[in-house]
């Protein structure tokens, strides 16, 4: 099996550019957008270090392989014939997931009964609707491509957040819109209806270079392509460092301040983040240099009556054009109506991108 092989990133449809700049910075090679994520070439180690610091990815797919299929049987042939024991351990259960598209080989369930076959004969591992690793194939154009989904709970699960709102910004989301607001971890930011923190604990992380992935585990980790200690290498190689910037946020309710409290402290950066409660009209900037305001207001589909919440927008704009004076704002809304509402000015959104079952965009203004 090549030991160089293509890397999927896989991110919300809509970040895909943005994700493709930051798998770029940290020196992935020829990052290429794609519907749906990133394609980029390499080998186990960066299958690794994309799972510990993409901060936009959800998934990281490996393509360990693929060969042409015309029918069933050939299938059948071929799937035994891959060198599953190059990735995969005989005692690690593993599940098995097919989609076929344009292709002679239509039965995704007879395909996918081959695989699972070829893989607890040929090598002995189990096969679970429950397990952890994930064996994905596509069968497209009479082109059968295996992947593995190396990264196990989705990437937003970062392994510090325990505690979440009504409708919590999932992290990689978070990361991606402070990305396209232009943050780099040397500005404040200010989130005034932050929730359980995300935005400020995010942006926190950023600043002082931690690692996304560095409280957790994977599904690489079960592999037969595994080396732990190499993995402990790379991750003792992280470097983090203090930062004199400092983030702020603030709720009127207070079990969602006492819940960003704790998602602070967990991720490690409460030395530099600070959560207050009080309702958004009380919002003021903090000392020093002016930076983000990034905030995902309700939208009315899910929490509260849409009508009432003209008035909040309206409302939070005029906090921020009168005492946020020179400081850039980010908001993510699924509403545009809600938006302009604020009377911020706003420039034209980018591509939508679908968060719980919504199509939200952000919202950015220049300096007010």
């Amino acid at each position: 099996m090549e030991t160089d092989f293509e890397i999927f990133l896989a991110t919300a449809p809509g970040l895909e550019t943005v994700l493709q700049a930051e798998a770029a910075a940290l020196g992935f090679a020829a990052p290429e957008a794609v519907a749906g994520g990133v394609n980029v070439r390499g080998d186990w180690h960066d299958v690794w270090r994309a799972n510990l610091h993409l901060r936009g990815a959800n998934r990281v797919l490996a393509r360990i392989g693929s060969f042409r299929v015309m029918h069933l049987a050939q299938l059948d042939k071929r799937a035994r014939k891959f060198l599953w024991c190059d990735v995969l351990r005989p005692d690690v259960p593993v599940k098995v997931e097919v989609t076929c598209r344009k292709s002679r080989v239509y039965h995704a369930g007879a395909a996918t009964q081959r695989i699972e076959t070829a893989i607890t004969e040929e090598l002995g591992a189990p096969i679970s609707k429950d397990a952890a690793i994930r064996v994905m194939v596509r069968i497209e154009d009479d082109l059968c491509t295996i992947s593995l989904d190396t990264s196990g709970e989705l990437l937003h699960k970062r392994g510090h957040k325990e505690a979440v709102g009504k409708a919590p910004m999932r992290e990689t989301l978070a990361s991606m819109f402070l990305r396209q607001c232009g943050y780099d971890g040397r500005e404040p930011v200010v989130d005034p209806m932050c929730g359980s923190g995300t935005f400020v604990i995010e942006a926190a992380e950023m600043a002082m270079g931690l690692p996304a992935g560095r409280a957790r585990a994977f599904g690489f980790e079960q592999l037969a392509s595994f080396d732990a200690s190499a993995w402990d290498e790379m991750k003792a190689a992280t470097v983090s460092h203090e930062t004199n910037v400092r983030f702020q946020g603030s709720d009127r309710d207070a079990g969602a301040v006492r819940m960003a409290t704790s998602n602070a402290e967990r991720a490690g950066v409460a030395g530099v983040v600070g959560f207050e409660m009080h309702p958004f009209t009380d919002a003021t900037p903090p000392d020093g240099p002016r930076g983000l305001v990034m905030i995902n207001p309700p939208y009315g589909a899910r929490i509260g009556n849409k009508k009432l919440l003209y008035s909040v927008y309206a409302g939070l704009g005029t906090v921020l054009k009168t005492r946020f004076r020179g400081w850039r704002v980010g908001m993510v809304t699924s509403e545009p109506a809600l938006a302009r509402a604020s009377g911020l000015p706003f420039a034209k959104p980018v591509s939508p991108v679908a968060h719980g079952g919504l199509r939200v965009n952000l919202f950015q203004t220049k300096p007010l």
